[in-house]
C-alpha cells in the first residue's frame, strides 16, 4: 500500500440547533423541574419587593465555564435581574474568587440560584478536568478529544465545556462523522467489508474512522484504506507496535482506559488524538456557591 500524508478529517456538515436556542430549552426544562408551580419557601420568607445582591464564588481553583448560561437562568426567572460576569469562560480562577454578581429582586435571585449553580458547577467541572488532561498531554502532544458519553440532552453544552478547557470535540452525534465500531464490523462481516460499504455509500465525501482492538484489525483497516484508526483499550506497548505498523498511512486515535496518570505516557507514543469519555461522563462538579451580600426589605408579606 502506498504511503499517504496525514490529512485533516472530513466530516458531514452539522445541522444541529444553534447553541443559544438549544440552551433556552434546557433552561426552561431545568426551571420547571426545580420550581414547579413556585418556590414555596422563598415566597413565605422573603417579602415581595425585597431587593438584594449576591456574589457567585469559586470555592476551589477551577476553569470557569457556563457564565452566560447562569445569566440566562436568572433572566428567565426575572427579566429585571442584573447579572454581571466578573470573569470569562476559560479563565483559571483561584479559590475565593468572585466570578459573577447578580442584583435585583431577592425572590428571583434565590429561586434561580440552584439551577444557575448546577449549570456552572457541571460545565466548569468538565472544563477543569479537560484542562488537566490537556496539560498532561503536553503542548506538542496529541489533541485531547471528548466522546458521545455525555449527559442526555446536555451534549452541546458539555462539548462546549470541553473546548473551553482546551480540548477538542469528536463527532457531535451519529450524523456528522463515520466511525465504524466493533458491532458494525460484526454486522458487516469484517473490517474490510464495513469500510467498503461506507466508501460505496459516501464516495469519498467523508473520512472514515475504524475502531480496532488488535494488531490484526489494524492491518485490516490499513489494507482497506481507513483514514483514521482508533486503537481501543490497548496498552502502551501494543500502541507502539500499532504505530510502527501504521506509520504515516493514517491518523491515529487512542481511546479507552485513559487516565490522568497514563495520558502523558500515551501521548509520547506519537498518536494524533486521545479521546477520553471521562471528560464528560465522570467530571466531578466543582464547588461554586452563591452568597447574598445585600438585602433591602420590601413590602410586608
Amino acid at each position: 500500500m502506498k504511503t499517504k500524508t496525514k490529512t485533516k478529517m472530513k466530516t458531514k456538515k452539522r445541522t444541529t440547533p444553534r447553541l443559544d436556542r438549544y440552551t433556552e430549552v434546557l433552561i426552561r426544562a431545568a426551571l420547571v423541574e426545580d420550581l414547579g408551580p413556585g418556590d414555596i419557601t422563598t415566597d413565605a420568607v422573603v417579602p415581595r419587593g425585597t431587593q438584594g445582591s449576591a456574589s457567585i464564588v469559586a470555592k476551589q481553583p477551577l476553569i470557569v465555564c457556563g457564565l452566560s448560561v447562569a445569566g440566562r437562568v436568572f433572566a428567565s426567572v426575572d427579566r429585571r435581574l442584573c447579572f454581571t460576569p466578573l470573569a470569562k469562560d476559560g479563565a483559571r480562577v483561584r479559590k475565593g474568587a468572585v466570578i459573577a454578581k447578580v442584583e435585583g429582586g431577592l425572590r428571583g435571585i434565590l429561586s434561580g440560584e440552584r439551577v444557575a449553580l448546577n449549570f456552572l458547577q457541571k460545565l466548569s467541572g468538565v472544563a477543569t478536568l479537560t484542562s488537566e488532561f490537556v496539560k498532561k498531554a503536553g503542548k506538542r502532544g496529541p489533541r485531547i478529544l471528548d466522546t458521545r458519553k455525555t449527559t442526555p440532552c446536555m451534549r452541546i453544552l458539555e462539548k462546549y465545556a470541553v473546548k473551553t478547557g482546551g480540548g477538542e470535540n469528536h463527532r457531535l452525534g451519529l450524523f456528522d462523522a463515520v466511525l465504524i465500531k466493533d458491532n458494525h464490523i460484526t454486522a458487516a462481516g469484517g473490517v474490510g467489508k464495513a469500510l467498503d460499504a461506507v466508501k460505496k455509500r459516501y464516495r469519498g465525501k467523508v473520512s472514515v474512522e475504524v475502531e480496532t482492538k488488535s494488531l490484526q484489525e489494524v492491518r485490516e483497516a490499513l489494507h482497506a484504506g481507513a483514514d483514521l484508526i482508533m486503537l481501543d483499550n490497548m496498552g502502551v506497548a501494543k500502541i507502539k507496535k500499532a504505530m510502527a505498523l501504521i506509520g504515516e498511512r493514517a491518523l491515529v486515535e487512542v481511546s479507552g482506559g485513559i487516565t490522568l496518570e497514563n495520558v502523558g505516557e500515551v501521548s509520547r507514543s506519537g498518536v494524533d488524538f486521545i479521546s477520553v469519555g471521562g471528560l464528560t461522563h465522570s467530571a466531578p462538579a466543582v464547588d461554586i456557591s452563591l452568597k447574598v451580600t445585600r438585602c433591602t426589605p420590601g413590602k410586608s408579606k
